[in-house]
């Protein structure tokens, strides 16, 4: 029992790990949520009107009375064709949008965003205005992340407004690229910006990247209202189990574990007041496999082959973002290659491959011979994946014997 309250009092007093993960939620103090952004809003917009909304754009914009600067922060923003052309129309009266996102479809606005190809893991990088009349200074950011800029501009409609450049460990540069632009649409204006961590509490504390991003603000009206978008976050509140409620309580913790410590007592003493003959029972067999193959052939019997082939490309993309570490967040040309290179695969056979995928995403069934396409394609993939690494390791092997 010493032992047990030991644990339960270093659980309680240690210090907890710092989280990294990107939650761009206003409520989050974590290194990347935007608690410190929300809270200064205010101050940077003295006169201005700060709503938040935690509905979709979709629901909140089919009241055409509502106008501001419709402000959006996450990592990657999925916006439904309906919900999408409702902001332009918002944005056409003469409203405006602030988006910083790693990705969304804004194909309808002649844009296309691309990442950084390069294969230095510790590349840092660093961005700036071209306005120079707001600030000269480069502002760096040393944590992993997506390096994406405008491949391609409407050149009729948009400015540009700032850079990202990636640099190596000798402060040289070696890529470069447009990541905030302004794009005038009907009377209104959109505002893309490609780095969303820059407005997270990590980099606005960091160093003077503060400037940085009360500049990049200076662009927004301070004559409209800002609606603050709150539904969009990676990090956004929500409880989906009951131990997952209590756990969220650091009193409901403690107190199920009492509850927990009560019962282990109970059962301690209540044992050895009416201890007993207990008989040998044999242990039960493991059934793991058994059970897999039972809820494989459940869904197989039934049919739900959308099902299975959903769970394979979760599964897959999964393995590409461990194994060969190469982020999926933003899937294009750029993806294709850089896949295809760190997997010893075609640029065409990746790309078939994820155009397989999407077009099963896109559906609300499929066959049973387009799961086993599918299958065939990823085993397909991986067994070129493995085979590199075997002809790798014979190399090695080979030039060992070699000079032995």
């Amino acid at each position: 029992m010493v032992v047990v309250g030991f644990i339960l009092y270093a659980d309680a007093t240690k210090q907890k790990p710092i989280s990294w993960f990107p939650s761009y939620a206003a409520k989050h103090k974590i290194p990347y949520g935007t608690y410190i952004l929300k809270t200064e809003l205010p101050s940077l917009f003295p006169n201005t009107k700060i709503t938040e909304l935690r509905k979709p754009p979709y629901l909140v914009l089919k009241d055409s009375t509502i106008n501001g600067t419709y402000f959006f922060v996450n990592g990657f923003i999925n916006f439904g064709k309906e919900e999408f052309d409702e902001i332009l129309q918002f944005v056409e009266r003469g409203n405006d949008v602030f988006l910083a996102t790693n990705g969304a479809n804004i194909d309808t606005l002649k844009l296309k965003t691309e990442a950084f190809n390069t294969t230095n893991f510790d590349e840092k990088f660093q961005i700036s205005l071209l306005n120079k009349s707001l600030s000269t200074k480069n502002y760096s950011f040393d944590r992993p992340s997506a390096i994406i800029y405008f491949k391609e501009l409407d050149t009729l409609n948009s400015v540009a407004l700032g850079k990202i450049s990636a640099i190596d460990d000798k402060g040289k540069i070696t890529s470069e690229g447009i990541n905030f632009i302004k794009q005038k649409f009907g009377k209104g204006n959109f505002y893309f910006h490609t780095f969303p961590l820059a407005f997270t509490n990590y980099n606005i504390l960091k160093e003077e990247n503060s400037t940085y991003v009360s500049s990049v603000l200076s662009y927004l009206d301070a004559d409209k209202p800002i609606l603050w978008d709150a539904y969009y976050k990676t990090g956004k509140s929500k409880i989906t189990t009951p131990l997952h409620y209590i756990f969220s309580s650091k009193s409901l913790k403690w107190a199920y574990y009492f509850v927990l410590i009560g019962i282990l007592f109970f059962v301690i003493f209540k044992s050895k007041k009416d201890q007993r003959f207990i008989r040998i029972i044999t242990p039960l067999k493991n059934q793991t496999v058994a059970f897999t193959r039972t809820i494989a052939n459940m869904y197989y019997e039934k049919s739900e082959h959308k099902n299975i082939a959903t769970h394979k490309i979760n599964y897959f993309l999964e393995f590409i973002r461990t194994k060969l570490r190469v982020p999926t967040s933003v899937i294009n040309e750029s993806f294709y290659e850089h896949l295809a290179t760190r997997s010893n695969n075609s640029f065409e056979s990746v790309k078939k491959m994820f155009e397989k995928i999407d077009e099963i995403n896109r559906k609300n069934s499929i066959s049973k011979n387009e799961l086993l396409e599918l299958n065939r394609m990823i085993e397909s993939f991986k067994n070129s994946e493995s085979s590199e690494k075997n002809n790798e390791y014979g190399k090695q092997r080979t030039e060992y014997i070699r000079r032995n």
